[in-house]
């Protein structure tokens, strides 16, 4: 069986699935890069390791080679490009392709009455509804933007972002004693709404609550975050690292009690769900990014709260604070989650097992996870 996945760039996020699959295929598995990656991305530490990565294929340097491995291969994974009449001829082949999207309505539903982006969605998703080319939704709101275009009928499925997955005993250990460690990691933009933690931070202190919190990252609004620390005298309680390579980010997750997620409905997926709950961590996570209702069962592995009701967020926080057995037993019951079923492994396995049915004329499709039907849920 011969895969190739193109996309506009890999990454870090990507990395561990595309190693599933080469650990599976070997030489017939290729991933085919169609752009360099951003500056910003590889300052935050997503550094280009392209020469390391033996399936990466670059568009740019090697068109000839990369337009064969598109067309020939048995089963094709698409992400975003910049240019899909890459991908075009391919999908019109008969042959099995899964793409995969975040949302494409992400800033309102409205768009989708638009003439113009309606012609556009009939050339690139619409016109292959009658053919084996199946939906790999990249978050919980994905299925709801395609439903508006009638897309994919029956065929959306649930996907996402594969970070490390890291057993426990590689992990570091959590502290057991002295302050509950609170974790936020992400770049610094309105969107992410990094200052509820630094609110949440002043209202803990104001309720004697025992605490640090280490917030990562840096962005647009790091100046004036620090500012608000220094203005409420937070600074013995609240830590500013800027942007921290991707392995340091993971072990600040592994020696912290609670992770805190406060992106709105902007944020596509949230690649930090996965590694924190990995992690062993307590999430208290917006409802509203794509990540959090297929990672987080509420209250179970993680807690969830509207993204306009700061008062459920504190309040999940001080629950989890003032709950020690609650936090240990969701931190478990989070990493136990991505190693049993959100993971890269599994994801490369019901792929292969997916073009394996279509190709027998029997595709079977999980109950859960990764792979199974994406319900469509309205934003």
């Amino acid at each position: 069986m011969k895969i190739t996945f193109v996309s506009n760039y890999i990454n870090h996020h990507q990395i561990p699935f595309c190693d599933a699959l080469y650990r599976r295929l070997g030489e017939d598995f290729t991933f085919i890069q169609t752009e360099p990656m951003e500056e910003e991305r590889v300052r935050m530490g997503w550094k280009d390791s392209l020469k390391e990565l033996s399936y990466v294929k670059l568009l740019y340097e090697e068109e000839e080679l990369c337009r064969q491995r598109i067309n020939e291969c048995d089963l094709l994974l698409a992400g975003w490009m910049e240019d899909p009449e890459l991908i075009f001829d391919r999908l019109e082949s008969g042959r099995p392709a899964l793409r995969i999207s975040e949302r494409i309505y992400r800033e309102g539903q409205w768009k989708a009455v638009s003439p113009r982006g309606l012609a556009a969605k009939y050339r690139e998703h619409i016109r292959y509804r009658n053919k084996p080319v199946y939906l790999l939704c990249a978050g919980a709101y994905v299925a709801s933007d395609f439903t508006l275009i009638h897309a994919y009928p029956g065929k959306m499925l649930r996907f996402g972002y594969f970070p490390e997955a890291k057993r426990v005993e590689q992990q570091a250990e959590k502290p057991k004693d002295g302050p509950v460690r609170l974790l936020w990691a992400g770049r610094l933009m309105e969107l992410k709404h990094p200052e509820y933690v630094v609110r949440l931070a002043a209202d803990l202190r104001k309720g004697g609550y025992d605490f640090r919190l280490k917030i990562i990252g840096g962005g647009e609004m790091e100046e004036s975050l620090a500012d608000q620390i220094q203005k409420e005298g937070l600074a013995d309680l609240v830590e500013m690292t800027g942007f921290l390579p991707p392995e340091e980010v993971r072990r600040a997750m592994e020696e912290s009690h609670i992770f805190l997620f406060t992106s709105n409905h902007l944020e596509g997926w949230g690649a930090v769900v996965n590694e924190a709950m990995n992690s062993r961590c307590a999430v208290v996570a917006s409802e509203e990014a794509g990540a959090v209702p297929y990672l987080i069962r509420h209250g179970e592995n993680g807690m969830v709260y509207h993204r306009d009701r700061y008062e459920d967020f504190s309040g999940a926080v001080r629950h989890l604070m003032e709950n020690e057995k609650d936090r240990e037993r969701m931190g478990r019951k989070a990493c136990e989650t991505i190693l049993k079923e959100w993971n890269a492994d599994t994801a490369a396995e019901r792929c292969l097992a997916l073009y394996e049915g279509w190709e027998q004329g029997n595709i079977t499709f999980p109950a859960e996870g990764p792979l199974s039907h994406a319900p469509v849920i309205w934003p």
